[in-house]
């Protein structure tokens, strides 16, 4: 399945995806793609739903609705940083030998195609086209990672968007340069793991302005899904609903010679093999 919610911020409604002109309305079924939906067997409920009324053409068309997040708020949101060999190199920084977690503030999820606001004392606003795992049941101490999959709602595109003065040269933790408002584009959908052959063989890309900053594929994470969801697992309980961003591959703006940085009335577009792709325009702080 393809989850998705559509309508003006706050008021979303959740459906189901077939294809890029139509949905099934599943608004009359649960309430929200959030915690409730997913801790309580959400994907098997709605699944034979949609196969139902799928065949019966109970069908509506998408008719230019605004594209929200395809999960509600979530209890957190973690971060893997430096998952990628080539992308650590490009930073400077050494591989490392166990997953680096940070969070970012959940009030920064955002619609795909929302627009990006660069924060006040802004100076180097940066992008991270990543992979997103949510999390579908509540989870702690799994055994091994093949316990993981069972662990998984599914997968989505998400735009890590970093403000790297405030990340590297401000001190502390990682999270005050990843939490500013609008930072965490996510979707277009959710696409549930039996919708995607290969969770490693998903070509990655973002675009700022038409030029291409960014191409990678999630063969090359260090850590994969399963076994950073099982290692997260050993640390803190994951929730129904949690959302991971499990790193990005080379090219952001931080690693380019001379350094890039976004400004307003920068466009950034990016997607994700099989998960739909997003659009923003960068704003200047308010």
């Amino acid at each position: 399945m393809h989850l998705m919610r559509i309508g003006a911020p706050g008021s979303e409604k959740p459906v189901a995806r077939i294809d890029d002109q139509t949905y099934v309305d599943l608004s009359d079924v649960v309430t929200d793609f959030d915690e409730a939906f997913f801790g309580s067997d959400g994907l098997d409920r709605v699944r034979p739903v949609v196969a139902d009324r799928t065949a019966a053409g109970q069908v509506s068309r998408f008719a230019g609705e605004r594209i929200g997040a395809p999960i509600a708020r979530p209890h957190q949101i973690l971060c893997i940083g430096l998952n990628y060999r080539d992308h650590a190199a490009e930073t400077g920084q050494a591989v490392p030998d166990e997953p680096i977690l940070f969070t970012k503030s959940p009030n920064t999820l955002i619609g795909p195609n929302d627009d990006v606001r660069i924060p006040r004392g802004s100076t180097k606003p940066d992008w991270e086209v990543e992979l997103g795992v949510v999390i579908g049941k509540r989870t702690s101490y799994l055994d091994s990672p093949a316990e993981a999959g069972d662990a998984i709602a599914g997968y989505l595109v998400v735009n890590d968007v970093s403000e790297r003065a405030f990340q590297i040269e401000r001190g502390g933790q990682w999270s005050k340069g990843k939490s500013a408002e609008t930072f965490n584009p996510a979707g277009p959908w959710l696409v549930t793991p039996d919708e995607i052959d290969d969770v490693l063989a998903l070509d990655m890309w973002l675009d700022v302005n038409g030029v291409r900053r960014q191409t990678g594929n999630t063969k090359t994470m260090i850590f994969d899904p399963h076994f950073i969801v099982h290692y997260l697992s050993q640390f803190l309980v994951l929730e129904p609903g949690d959302l991971i961003n499990t790193g990005t591959p080379p090219g952001v703006g931080m690693g380019h010679t001379p350094q890039i940085w976004l400004q307003p009335g920068d466009v950034v577009e990016l997607g994700i093999q099989g998960l739909g792709a997003q659009r923003q325009h960068v704003l200047a702080p308010r």
